[in-house]
Parts: structure tokens; sequence; C-alpha cells
């Protein structure tokens, strides 16, 4: 098997993967704000991760994967005003609800997912070293702020200069600030903001800002070095940029060895946007499509490239399932492990090991699919299924994904075909053929087989 590598987005290049201690990964995911439902771009990054948690652990580490949750935000604490609710209310609910949609779409859970109000006293401590390396100031309006400018290698990340990032910011002067580049670890509190969203601290009470939760959560729980730090590319500047100058500017050494940003999603070839009125929740989408539908569609993708999301790609993306769910019907639900000295099998890690380049993996188990439509092997057709399985797909009974479904009525379907057979029998052939149109017309294809038998399956 080749050597995984991995596109590193801090040195913009491709890299052999090498851990920090052998045979172990600590991974951290920048994960949900919770005050509203997750939408699809939320599911490509989960996903994506999902992918890589996966193939880390088949290629026999050790992971251990954080992903937070942001639960202390200014949006939190404007939506549960609006709803005149506790933020705690409101963020419990969102977080049952975050984890319904991970499940629907067949996301592992983490092996930690710690909450940001859980680690504030973490926080303050980082502020302090920040503070007391010159790195962090108190304003006038009694907010702390990092001094930008005073931490030799901020922009690394994003590959701009600090001129390039001043000449481009938009942040307003009057805040406190020394500089429109620096940002704010720590925010005094407001008379009319909740008492649940006020700790307090040296400076007074107050709250954390957005970025240094992360810092603080990830150091925890991995360590002040640790392998590879994901999110969604909107993340890389400046969420990203601000941990590395937080992280570092506190220990004095190296936070992260690998950076990943996974691509946006695009819905028709435009940018997702509420005010474009092309927005949907996970929810809205698996109203519409199978959960495993939406899981392959977002794999079938290489993780860092755009997404374009719209109906006809997920049509798409159920035909492609289909094909290979149809693969593995009449063969036995096995949970087997991978040969890896197989030819099918080298080519799919192959595949895995360049970036986690899920497209051309997935070309492979069509390869394979249609070796085991030719040969009805169950020796492949447990390899095809074990391989899936890597990415979180095929795991189910082909017939459950072909014809399952709860807004079939099975019984209905089954009449239909008994009279279109008794139809051709009468040789009333414009009556069987319009059974099988209206049937088509409803998503349901019927297959005739060898012996007079009619099988069928959704399109």
């Amino acid at each position: 098997m080749s050597d995984l590598q991995i596109y590193n987005s801090l040195t913009r290049s491709q890299e052999v993967f090498t851990p920090i201690e052998p045979g172990k990964v600590r991974m951290y995911v920048c994960g949900m704000t919770v005050y509203d439902f997750c939408h699809i771009g939320h599911a490509r990054m989960m996903l994506s991760f999902d992918i890589v948690y996966r193939w880390l652990k088949a290629l026999g580490y050790e992971v251990t994967y954080v992903r937070n949750i942001t639960d202390i935000d200014d949006k939190i604490i404007t939506r549960a005003a609006e709803n005149r609710e506790t933020m705690l209310d409101l963020t419990t609910r969102f977080i049952r609800f975050m984890h319904e949609d991970i499940a629907a779409l067949g996301i592992l859970p983490p092996d930690h997912e710690p909450r940001a109000t859980d680690y504030v006293p973490q926080m303050l401590a980082i502020i302090e070293k920040l503070e007391a390396r010159g790195l962090a100031y108190r304003s006038a309006e009694g907010d702390v702020n990092y001094s930008v400018r005073d931490f030799r290698d901020y922009g690394r990340l994003s590959n701009r200069s600090l001129d390039d990032l001043r000449a481009g910011e938009r942040v307003d002067v009057n805040t406190g600030k020394r500089d429109p580049l620096d940002f704010v670890l720590w925010k005094a509190a407001k008379a009319e903001e909740p008492n649940e969203a006020k700790w307090d601290s040296k400076w007074g009470p107050g709250r954390p800002g957005w970025h240094i939760e992360c810092s603080a959560m990830s150091c925890q729980l991995l360590g002040e070095h640790f392998d590879i730090h994901g999110g969604g590319a909107d993340l890389q500047f400046p969420h990203h940029e601000n941990e590395i100058a937080q992280s570092e500017g506190a220990s004095g050494h190296k936070f992260v060895n690998y950076w990943m940003h996974n691509g946006f999603v695009r819905v028709d070839d435009e940018k997702m946007s509420k005010s474009l009125g092309n927005f949907f929740t996970i929810r809205e989408v698996l109203q519409k499509y199978d959960a495993e539908v939406l899981r392959f569609f977002v794999i079938r993708t290489h993780y860092r490239s755009p997404l374009n999301y719209s109906d006809a790609h997920l049509d798409d993306a159920r035909a492609g399932l289909a094909r290979l769910y149809t693969a593995l019907k009449d063969m036995p639900v096995e949970n087997a492990a991978v040969d890896w000295s197989e030819a099918y099998a080298r080519r799919f890690a192959d595949a895995m090991n360049d970036d986690f380049n899920t497209p051309v993996a997935v070309a492979v188990l069509f390869e394979l699919a249609n070796e085991v439509n030719r040969t009805r092997s169950a020796g492949q057709a447990r390899q095809l299924r074990a391989l899936a399985g890597t990415l979180g797909i095929l795991q189910r009974d082909s017939r459950e994904f072909l014809q399952g479904g709860d807004d079939v009525d099975e019984a209905r379907i089954v009449a239909l075909i008994e009279a279109r057979t008794a139809a051709k029998s009468a040789r009333n052939f414009a009556e069987a053929d319009k059974i099988r149109d209206d049937l088509l017309a409803e998503g349901i294809v019927l297959e005739d087989r060898p012996g007079g038998v009619t099988e069928w399956r959704r399109a």
C-alpha cells in the first residue's frame, strides 16, 4: 500500500503524512455553532472529515478525533433573546437536531465533542499567557485584543502579508483596537446581555471571543502540538489564522503539522445564500432524498473541490448508488475485512492515500461492481461491500435500498405487477405497458427476469 499523502494548506503542497507519535493521530475539526439547523455546507464539512477519520482508522492508526461545539456566540445570544428562551435551552435543542442529522448521514461521532462554555478557564489561561508575552492588550472599552503585528508569522496560512490584509480590512476603527487587524480574545460584558453569557475574569466580567475557544479546546484535549486541524475553506482566514497566532503565541512552538480545508458548496453553480433563496438544510434535503444518497453525492467529489448541489446531481448520485446496490442484490450481507492484497483493493487504497481521492476510489468500486455482476462471485461481493464500508456506504441489504422508503406501498406495487403479468398472459400488451409506464412515472422501475419473474426497484 502506498504512503498516505495529505494536501497541507499551510505549505500549499501535498506531503507524505508522518504522525508526531508513530501509529497515533490527533485530529481537531471546527464544528457547529448551534443556533439553527445544519445546512448542506455543514454536511459537506462533517462528511469530508468523517471520510478522513474512517480512512485513518482503516490504515490502522489509533485516532483521537475532536470536533467542537460553539455554544456561546453573538448569534446565539441574539437568537435566544428573539425566542425569549435561555441560551442553554436554544443550544441544547439544536445540538440534539445536529446529532439527529449526523446519525442520519452515517457520520461517526468524534472521540470528543467539547462545548466552548465548558472550557472558559482554559481560554482565560491562554489569554493571560498572551498578555504576559506582549501579544494581548486591554482596550479602553474593556475588551482584550490580540496584537497581530506583534506575531511575526501572521498571514502564513492564508499566504497574505499584513499589508495586504490591512488593505482589505473593513473593521470599524472605533473599536478601541490599536490596529484594525487585531481581533478580540475577551469581550467585556454588556449590560443588556444575559448573565449566562458572562464569566468572571481578571479583566472584569465578559465572554470569550470566537477564535480563542478552538485554541483552548484543541490544546487541552490533544496537546499544544498535534497532527491535523481541519475545517471549511471559509475558516482558513481569519479563524484558523488567528488560532495559529493565539496558540503559537502562547506556547512558543508549532501548533499543527497538517492543515486541511474542504471546498465550498455551490447550488446550481451559484454561491449558497439565504438571500438568493438557494439555501437548504440537511433536513429539507432528506425529505426528498435517502440519506445515503446525500452521503454518496458528497463523497463522489474530492473534498477540496467545489461541490455543486442540484436535484439533477442528487438524482445522478441516487442512480449511481443503485447501480452499486444492484450488484449486491441476492448477495448475503456480511461483515468481512478488506483483502488489501487484491488488485481492486490496492487501487482503491492508492486513491485514498492520494489526499483522500474519493472520486477515483468510487470509480474503482464501480469497476468491481461490474465484475460482481459478471461473475456473481460472493467473495468479490464481500470485497465490494468491505471497501465501500471504509467510505460509510453499501452497508444495507440491497433490497432495502432499492425498494425501501416510507412512501412506498409495496403491496400495491406487487398487485400491479400481478395485474401486468395477467394482462400479458391475455395478450393485452397495451394494458401491460400502461401499468409499467404508470409505475415508472411514480419512480418505480420494473425489470423482467428469466422464467417470467418481474422485480421492481426505485428509479
